[in-house]
């Protein structure tokens, strides 16, 4: 770190850095509160859109199991799928202090039409629908879990920055405007101290 010249101006210009960094401070301070509450929060939907999934994934298996006991594991792999939905998914966003993170939006997945089928069943249905089902359910699980990757990593820079503001910087500038203000304080004492003998 480059030495200061200890005038008064310096004094000046190294308060007025000191001010901005505790408003720095402050403002890293109430960044990372605000990321924490949101963490929170995600963290709550991605549970709730979690044991949704899981419910929807068991009933599936148990789709599953009717349907391979209907018609056996090697025939229902030649059960037409079917289509699914057609075109690709739209995703928007919301800006959240400069992060941007992903809008869960309701998506309708319907079951895929069986075409021709020689073997049709209610069961082999019923397994291709509760399937279906699985697909809104785990996208939005997936937009949850992206959100708090990305607020996870937002907090940690916003906590790096805040630290080395708290702990590095903003100490290490008190400490040269006290040295700086106590090296003028002496020179003020010299200097009246002088200007009394002078005139005696």
């Amino acid at each position: 770190m480059a030495e200061i010249v200890p005038t008064r101006g310096a004094a000046l210009a190294l308060a007025e850095e000191k001010r901005f960094i505790e408003t720095g401070y402050v403002f890293l301070d109430e960044k990372r509160m605000l990321l924490a509450a949101t963490l929170l929060e995600e963290l709550g939907h991605w549970r709730a859109a979690r044991r949704t999934r899981d419910a929807a994934l068991a009933g599936a298996i148990g789709a599953l199991k009717a349907a391979i006991a209907r018609h056996g594991f090697e025939a229902l792999q030649l059960y037409p799928a079917g289509e699914g939905q057609a075109g690709g998914l739209d995703f928007a966003t919301r800006n959240f202090l400069g992060l941007r993170l992903i809008v869960p939006s309701p998506v309708t997945w319907r079951a895929p039409d069986p075409g021709d089928t020689l073997d049709a069943s209610d069961a082999a249905e019923a397994c291709r629908a509760a399937f279906a089902k699985l697909v809104p359910l785990a996208l939005a699980v997936a937009v949850h879990s992206a959100n708090i990757r990305r607020l996870i990593a937002e907090y940690r820079a916003t906590e790096r920055r805040a630290r080395a503001l708290e702990n590095v910087i903003l100490p290490e500038t008190k400490a040269r405007l006290a040295g700086i203000t106590e090296y003028l304080d002496e020179s003020d004492q010299e200097e009246a101290i002088r200007i009394r003998n002078a005139r005696r």
